[in-house]
């Protein structure tokens, strides 16, 4: 059979590691993976020196459409993901209006994203007080995952779960075989300690001590035990939870934990005072804590990387205040993710496989499409991106596909740029700008069927 196309590269970056390869693409899947040269025909594509690699999965982002649009929506976001080599997108609940705590809510999701999808994407829905009942239906109608807050949300439509509301959920997403997703911080008997200077990032950091995550962490491994539900522990930023999660994962417990680029990238002593782009909930740390967390990413302990790419409109974060209690808390990151992480990732002595590993199969195991997403296997779908690790950028505007401009990324040299991607095997971005498109699918859990799988799905002939 003639394919539709062959990708080489002097460094493509297989399951098998990095190789000299040519990979075979048919119908939008992985056909083979055959040796440099060694190509059935034409149309091919010959990359050279530069890295192809499976598209990155980001399994934490916000997108916020319907109701939020004017803070991020479906076509900025999956435009921007396409730009930083993100093939595979996957929903947060909230920021949404509604959020997705209902079968309804969620059919709203899926109408709102028609026609505006340039990369994959799926959904979480979310387990808050008194919804017990609708999580079985909103599994069943295909979200990959359940969310829940242990502390207040910053919506006041997705309030937090309690101990109650865990005991009551967490038995009916372990059986469905699903994640639960957990914002671990707990407040306990000091729901906001006071602020004395809301312009002072120090003072901001205190209002959310690392006390706040370790003790979320030990309620959730916890019940992790008690109910063997798969759990993963969602955008840790304190490293004095390592050794207790280190702990658990020697019992076998089936917890996972992610982290995100502006905790290993940025430290506490270098974010000045009233910028509140720095922003972020759990806060950005100190330098020890972030060399801290890069361990635990060699080490195995953190799993892999993504976005919680949460932005707002500008005058959410307060940048003329500067009053970090009163500001929107979300770093808008999703396009630059590769290059934040490869950036201080190099630095480290860590390797394009590291990357992939972190960015792509790891994040692909969390909602079940191994195999399927993250990798470049025989069967996997075609997601690709091309990208020169040497190269470097400034981040500048004009540059930016989110919504929204507003990032503390601005003005940063970094490494790594994309030059291309493919969904499906089909091009969505080159060279700086969008093509062909936009042919997005809507991912839902493979129980459902396939009449139901085509009826709803958002991808263009």
């Amino acid at each position: 059979m003639t394919p539709d196309l062959v990708i080489q590269s002097e460094r493509v970056v297989t399951s098998r590691g990095i190789r000299k390869a040519a990979v075979v693409i048919r119908q939008g899947k992985v056909a083979d993976i055959r040796a440099y040269g060694k190509t059935p025909g034409k149309p091919l594509l010959d990359f050279g020196k530069l890295v192809v690699m499976p598209g990155l999965v980001d399994t934490h982002v916000h997108i916020n459409e319907p109701g939020r649009a004017g803070w991020e929506g479906f076509e900025t976001a999956t435009k921007a993901a396409a730009a930083g080599g993100i093939t595979t997108l996957v929903d947060m609940p909230l920021n949404s209006s509604p959020v997705i705590t209902t079968v309804k809510d969620f059919r709203a999701k899926i109408h709102a994203s028609k026609g505006k999808l340039w990369v994959d994407c799926g959904f979480y829905g979310g387990l808050i007080p008194g919804n017990t009942n609708e999580l079985k239906p909103l599994m069943d109608a295909g979200v990959l995952g359940v969310k829940a807050f242990l502390v207040h949300s910053g919506i006041d439509e997705f309030p937090n779960a309690t101990e109650a509301d865990l005991h009551s959920g967490m038995p009916v997403i372990a059986k469905a075989k699903i994640p639960l997703l957990v914002h671990c911080e707990l407040s306990g008997a000091n729901p906001q300690l006071a602020i004395r200077n809301p312009k002072s990032y120090h003072d901001y950091l205190a209002t959310r001590p690392r006390e706040w995550e370790q003790g979320a962490i030990q309620l959730m491994i916890r019940l992790c035990k008690e109910y063997k539900c798969r759990t993963h522990i969602v955008h840790l930023s304190s490293a004095d939870a390592v050794p207790t999660l280190k702990k658990a994962r020697k019992q076998k417990l089936p917890l996972t934990v992610e982290t995100c680029p502006h905790y290993l990238f940025f430290s506490a002593e270098e974010i000045p005072d009233a910028d509140t782009r720095f922003k972020c909930a759990p806060p950005i740390r100190e330098s020890e804590n972030r060399d801290r967390l890069w361990r635990a990413l060699k080490d195995g302990v953190i799993d892999f990387i993504v976005s919680d790419h949460s932005p707002s409109p500008p005058e959410l974060k307060m940048l003329k205040e500067g009053d970090f209690q009163k500001a929107w808390g979300g770093i808008a990151s999703l396009q630059l993710g590769l290059s934040i992480v490869w950036t201080e990732a190099r630095k480290r002595g860590f390797s394009v496989e590291d990357i992939a590993r972190w960015m792509c199969g790891k994040p692909a195991e969390l909602v079940g499409l191994k195999g399927r997403k993250g990798s470049l296997r025989i069967g996997s779908d075609a997601d690709i991106v091309v990208w020169d690790p040497e190269a470097s950028f400034v981040v500048e505007v004009q540059s930016i596909f989110h919504r929204h401009k507003v990032t503390p990324y601005l003005g940063r040299t970094l490494f790594g740029k994309v030059f291309r991607t493919f969904l499906s095997g089909q091009t969505v971005f080159e060279n700086g700008r969008h093509v062909d498109g936009p042919h997005g699918s809507i991912i839902l859990r493979s129980t459902l069927s396939r009449k139901r799988r085509i009826k709803i799905t958002t991808k263009r002939k």
